[in-house]
């Protein structure tokens, strides 16, 4: 009885102990801090180990003098965005034809000896803001680049916290004060070159654009609806789904009608039949609602692109400065006009063939492009540019006020 006794103690005891060291192993972790820019005191020592890829094995003499290959660690996961399309090794930058493709990408944190020998560590947005303090990199080196990647708005996920002030080097992402864009379109003048979008525009006057031609004209008539719709999120911050019904409602005294297509609507059209989609979209359709689903300064997406590129006038509801992407005269702001005066805006128009032909003026000067349609544009192939310029590499950049510059001073954490 007294051995039992004093076995059951023992085990007792050993658990205590381990519960104890547990607990203060989290209290460690959690009080440590993040390592910011300031915090960077890591010697190189470039080493590999030997469980590689067949890529890596290839390229091992790169792995040893750190010369002629770039490496990004993602540091948070690979599967969401902006990440899930980057693939691994240099997939990203072969499969797009890059000007540059000696960037190798990975999300295992112990491909070298140490994180410190990254020249990039990306971190997702949407995911970052969660992570308590001891789940970030706990070493450092001056030549690194941590970067800070979303295309997701900064209204639906905020960092709310002062503690990245002074942690990333580079931001990528939509705003367009970013040191890398990820946004959604170029756009070109009539000499093919691009203009932007940029903060500051240097628009033609839509009463100095040339005329549409009649043949242009003629395109236009064949269109017999009010507004089209094609949403698939039905949850928001911005309200756009109530601001649609109400639309939808006022429409209705004109005898016009807004088609919502998707998750969110009675209609049907499928992404698999998107060129079916957006020929319908040219030929039907006067106007389509270019609504976002948060208000951020230049958060701008694919939604617009959708319209300008199908002769279809846009109308915006986001919280962008719409003069950074399009000329003032070729789109209706739905937020500065109301439900009110936006449908009887719309009524007015529609009723006006030369009035809604003077909304594509600016095809005679500018042309709309998605950023994926050449690699000089797309955001993998400018990350992997951008590594090899070596001025930009060992340029020092720190973003001291990162919360003031990506939550913005009305963001509701």
């Amino acid at each position: 009885m007294r051995a039992l006794f004093l076995t059951k103690l023992l085990f007792f005891a050993s658990n205590v102990t381990l519960v104890i060291l547990v607990l203060l192993s989290i209290k460690f972790f959690a009080n440590k801090p993040i390592r910011k820019f300031n915090d960077t005191v890591e010697v190189f020592n470039y080493s590999v180990k030997d469980s590689k890829t067949s890529v890596d094995r290839t390229h091992n003499q790169r792995y040893l003098n750190k010369t002629e290959f770039k490496y990004i660690l993602q540091w948070t996961s690979p599967r969401n965005v902006p990440f899930n399309s980057m693939g691994v090794g240099r997939s990203a930058f072969t499969s797009r034809n890059c000007p540059y493709t000696n960037c190798i990408v990975t999300s295992e944190k112990s491909y070298f000896s140490s994180v410190t020998e990254f020249d990039v560590i990306a971190f997702a947005g949407p995911e970052i803001a969660e992570f308590p303090d001891y789940f970030m990199p706990d070493r450092r080196a001056r030549h690194q680049k941590y970067v800070f990647a979303s295309i997701e708005s900064a209204e639906n996920y905020p960092v709310c916290s002062d503690r990245f002030d002074g942690f990333f080097n580079w931001t990528w992402t939509y705003k367009l004060d970013s040191d890398l864009r990820w946004g959604y379109m170029d756009i070109k003048d009539s000499y093919k070159n691009i203009i932007g979008p940029n903060k500051v525009m240097h628009w033609l006057k839509l009463e100095d654009m040339k005329s549409v031609s009649e043949e242009f004209k003629k395109k236009l008539k064949t269109k017999n609806k009010a507004a089209a719709w094609m949403v698939s999120n039905c949850n928001d911050m911005s309200g756009r789904h109530e601001f649609s019904k109400a639309l939808k409602a006022e429409l209705e005294n004109y005898k016009l009608e807004l088609d919502i297509y998707g998750n969110c609507g009675e209609l049907s059209c499928p992404r698999s039949n998107d060129a079916i989609c957006m020929q319908m979209l040219r030929e039907k359709y006067f106007f389509y609602l270019s609504f976002e689903n948060s208000f951020s300064e230049d958060y701008v997406t694919e939604k617009l692109l959708k319209a300008l590129q199908n002769n279809v006038v846009p109308i915006v509801f986001g919280g962008a400065n719409y003069t950074r992407f399009m000329p003032k005269g070729i789109y209706l702001d739905a937020r500065e006009l109301g439900i009110a005066a936006l449908a009887a805006k719309m009524a007015e128009i529609i009723e006006d063939p030369e009035q809604y032909a003077n909304f594509f003026r600016w095809k005679n000067h500018y042309s709309y492009h998605s950023k994926h349609e050449s690699p000089e544009t797309n955001e993998y192939c400018k990350m992997c540019e951008l590594l090899n310029d070596d001025e930009k590499m060992k340029e020092t950049t720190i973003i001291q006020n990162f919360r003031e510059w990506w939550d913005g001073p009305g963001n509701m954490c």
